[in-house]
């Protein structure tokens, strides 16, 4: 993976690694984690948001400003995933259905999912 840039044109780019962890579960997209340190964390702001997940634990969300308007809970990471998805501790992912995701440099479609807005 070499990009993830923020959604409706923006030019600040969240992430750029080539470390990127693909996550497949039945009926959602593919999910792109990236390590904590490849995330431009300073671009994103936590909300009080939690979810759970039977198997992967509690996940926090932040959101991010892009041009003069907020995208809530576009990113969320498993601080203390549970035992079987301890591979995503220290990761962090965003709905692809919000943002642009270059993987090789090429442009990825977007999803159409239940978190598309």
């Amino acid at each position: 993976m070499s990009a993830l840039r923020a959604p409706s044109g923006s030019s600040n780019s969240r992430t750029d690694t080539s470390n990127a962890r693909v996550l497949f579960e039945t009926g959602l997209p593919p999910r792109w984690y990236l390590p904590k340190p490849d995330v431009r964390m300073d671009l994103l702001v936590p909300t009080g948001t939690v979810s759970h997940c039977p198997s992967k634990g509690q996940a926090h969300y932040w959101s991010a400003r892009v041009g003069d308007r907020p995208v809530e809970d576009l990113a969320w990471s498993y601080r203390t995933p549970l035992p079987e998805s301890h591979k995503l501790a220290g990761l962090v992912a965003f709905y692809n259905e919000r943002v642009d995701l270059f993987i090789d440099g090429r442009l990825q479609q977007r999803p159409v999912a239940k978190f598309s807005r």
